[in-house]
């Protein structure tokens, strides 16, 4: 298994936090791959270039994928592929989306749309691009053209939610609404009303989904379950079991045990 993350070009890194590659080659005797995608933060657009993932639907036919969109979830999703795959990503801010994209971060979340469905002609157009890159760099700079030229067609219409965004995403502080309203200068009722507007949650979700990943990030070193989940903010063992649960699907012993499906990649 092979995962590597790439920085954004200077005129994205507001907007993006970085561009993502996942291989994988069959081994002997190997016949399937189930990759679970956890409840997250932040977007994703994701880019099947080599092999074919199915989406996993409990009630429903598996529907295949080569690109699409992934908003903000509090949700995990489940895919599977049958052959060796590549993958590439680009993880975006939530409060860019109604910059890049034109649609309002709060009627986004949990959506998972195939690019022909959201972008139309320009959707097709760009899978096709990214499909016949001849590397990933050349995929960063396809991906990267597209957002810039997007970027150019609106602005960032409240640099103060977007601040607050980002520092419940990079501080690794144990927040707090109240605090994070008074921290920005917002009654705590005016910063739930615009949080969720371009976050797509409403902040005391959020904030369960950030202390999620920064436990997860936090299982690479060798600290306890325990001491990482008070480090990330959990005061008591039962909200860390309960929120791992609902994210990923897993009680948290066996989640971080390197055994669930599709985890390889987050020990890298």
């Amino acid at each position: 298994m092979k995962f590597l993350t790439i920085p954004p070009p200077d005129s994205l890194k507001p907007f993006v936090r970085c561009f993502w590659v996942l291989e994988h080659d069959f081994g002997e005797g190997e016949d399937k791959y189930v990759y679970r995608s956890v409840a997250d933060s932040c977007v994703e657009m994701v880019f099947h270039y080599k092999g074919q993932f199915n989406e996993l639907i409990e009630t429903a036919q598996p529907r295949n994928w080569l690109s699409g969109m992934h908003f903000q979830t509090d949700r995990y999703t489940r895919f599977e592929a049958r052959e060796s795959f590549g993958i590439f990503g680009v993880y975006i801010y939530p409060f860019a989306v109604p910059w890049l994209f034109n649609v309002p971060s709060g009627k986004t979340s949990n959506e998972l749309l195939d690019l022909d469905c959201f972008f139309g002609f320009d959707g097709r157009e760009l899978e096709e691009r990214m499909m016949i890159a001849p590397d990933n760099e050349a995929r960063v700079l396809v991906l990267s053209n597209f957002l810039e030229k997007r970027l150019l067609k609106g602005k960032l219409q409240d640099k103060t939610i977007s601040a607050a965004i980002k520092h419940v995403i990079h501080s690794k502080q144990a927040n707090t609404v109240a605090g994070l309203a008074d921290a920005f200068n917002l009654s705590v009722r005016q910063f739930d009303r615009k949080f969720k507007e371009y976050a797509g949650f409403s902040p005391k979700t959020y904030l369960r989904l950030v202390r999620l990943n920064n436990a997860i990030k936090g299982h690479k070193t060798d600290k306890s379950l325990t001491q990482i989940a008070y480090e990330c903010g959990y005061y008591d063992q039962s909200h860390f079991i309960h929120d791992v649960k609902a994210f990923t699907g897993y009680h948290p012993g066996f989640y971080f045990s390197g055994k669930a499906e599709g985890t390889e990649y987050l020990y890298v």
